[in-house]
């Protein structure tokens, strides 16, 4: 399958945006995409800007998002939008009227309310629809699943996922200056926007690893940061297929945590425990009292490989990486769709991940607000 570069067109991710530059740097960095025209911000400053920082032609910069459709829809490969969550419907559902491929960064959108509205439109055996979940590109990640699916940890009977920040606590100094949240992450909507931000992480990494959706959670939320009435402390207790058991933590005000994304996974014959600030080592326990510590330089039996590994061991993996196996990913998937073919990729998912993971986040709305288990519809 052929490997030349795509084009992209981006919607959002203007420079002053959370993940613009990540989007664009991941895209290109294997030489898989390549970003030629975009609506990058309302503000045409920041458009003009960005544009200009980006080498991208004036001609192919708009001002307004529906011009770029219009403009570029015979042009470009792919668009990726990159708005904030509650503008997401209106953009997906004018690209998917053109029939125009979409990569998203997540949430896909707010609730099930806007699902529902979308699978009016969306097709998968017609449209192609990849959205971001970037933590499962991580290299010993995918490690980490690839034991789990041969049976190195024995049946799984536990897993545990947390994501505790301190950004509404203590916001983050980028540059020397306080990066103060963005308005549209101040309010919640039909699911309250950590779970939107910080959730669909812990969600599609569990249904990543363990190949199964949750059935019914029991949650607990609760408000400690000065914004009042918005939720910024999420603890959910998990039941999944098989007798497995789980929880999931999410926080913006736990302070000492710049982004404190952990992963332990506990099986019949032993434990595996991975951290995103210490991305490049596995930790494994086993049942006989044996301690391993795998990382990219050691027996690895997935991440081995070429594409994971840019620069030698020594020199840890990180997000923008990640992005750019994912990425990867979405070009081998999209190369596929355009040529006829059913994508197979299986890092690559999209509008039912995005629907299963909103599905769990308002069983947790009605568990708090109803303070017992409740069932996750399918």
């Amino acid at each position: 399958m052929t490997t030349k570069p795509l084009h992209l067109a981006f919607i959002g991710g203007g420079m002053n945006s959370a993940v613009g530059y990540v989007h664009f740097s991941a895209a290109q960095l294997d030489n898989r995409f390549k970003v030629v025209a975009g609506a990058f911000s309302r503000d045409q400053d920041t458009n003009t800007a960005t544009a200009q920082q980006w080498d991208i032609a004036p001609e192919r910069t708009y001002s307004d998002w529906r011009t770029l459709i219009e403009q570029e829809k015979d042009r470009v490969d792919a668009v990726v939008v990159l708005t904030p969550t509650p503008h997401h419907l209106d953009v997906l559902t004018a690209l998917l009227s053109k029939n125009i491929p979409i990569i998203c960064e997540k949430s896909l959108v707010c609730g099930t309310a806007e699902t529902q509205a979308l699978a009016k439109v969306y097709d998968p055996a017609t449209h192609f629809l990849a959205v971001t979940y970037n933590y499962s590109g991580y290299a010993m990640v995918r490690e980490l699943k690839h034991l789990i699916a041969q049976g190195t940890l024995g049946q799984i009977q536990k897993i545990h996922l947390e994501m505790p920040q301190e950004g509404f606590k203590r916001p983050p100094d980028i540059a020397g200056k306080p990066a103060k949240p963005q308005a549209w992450r101040l309010q919640d909507y039909q699911v309250p926007t950590i779970c939107l931000d910080l959730g669909v992480h812990l969600h599609h990494l569990s249904s990543y690893l363990l190949e199964r959706e949750p059935t019914e959670t029991c949650a607990q939320f609760a408000n400690h940061s000065d914004y009042p009435g918005l939720i910024d402390d999420v603890q959910m207790l998990l039941k999944y297929p098989d007798g497995i058991h789980g929880s999931m933590w999410m926080s913006k005000t736990a302070i000492g945590h710049r982004n404190g994304l952990q992963i332990r996974v506990y099986g019949t014959a032993g434990s595996a425990t991975w951290v995103q600030l210490n991305p490049d080592e596995l930790q494994l326990q086993f049942s006989d009292g044996r301690r391993e510590i795998l990382d990219r330089a050691g027996q690895c039996q997935y991440a081995h490989q070429f594409r994971y590994n840019r620069m030698k061991p020594g020199h840890p993996t990180g997000f923008v990486e990640a992005f750019a196996n994912l990425y990867t990913d979405i070009h081998q998937g999209l190369t596929a769709y355009q040529a006829g073919i059913a994508p197979k990729n299986e890092y690559v998912f999209g509008f039912a991940q995005a629907q299963a993971g909103l599905a769990l986040f308002e069983a947790a709305v009605t568990s708090n607000e109803q303070h017992r288990w409740c069932q996750v519809s399918s």
